[in-house]
């Protein structure tokens, strides 16, 4: 027969497992609902605000424009050394 303090320590391991799975479990939902919270937030306020995501985008445009430029001239010129006769 097994004696009574075993079936306790093991219920009392079996408890303790428990309850670290489900505090485990627990604090991920937690975390992710919180996250999903904030990205919420962070929606409304794009909504909110247009006039700030169309600074963002004519900024964006104005340094696509920039490097675009940038990458013309150094492209002529690195063309222009590779056909320098010899």
């Amino acid at each position: 027969m097994i004696p009574e303090s075993e079936i306790f320590l093991g219920t009392l391991l079996s408890a303790a497992f428990g309850f670290l799975i489900g505090e485990a479990f627990g604090d991920s939902r937690r975390h992710r609902k919180c996250l999903e919270q904030a990205n919420e937030d962070l929606r409304e306020q794009l909504q909110n605000n247009p006039s700030n995501t169309t600074n963002l985008r004519s900024a964006l445009d104005q340094q696509r424009r920039v490097i675009n430029d940038i990458h013309k001239r150094v492209i002529a010129v690195t063309k222009g050394l590779e056909k320098q006769p010899r």
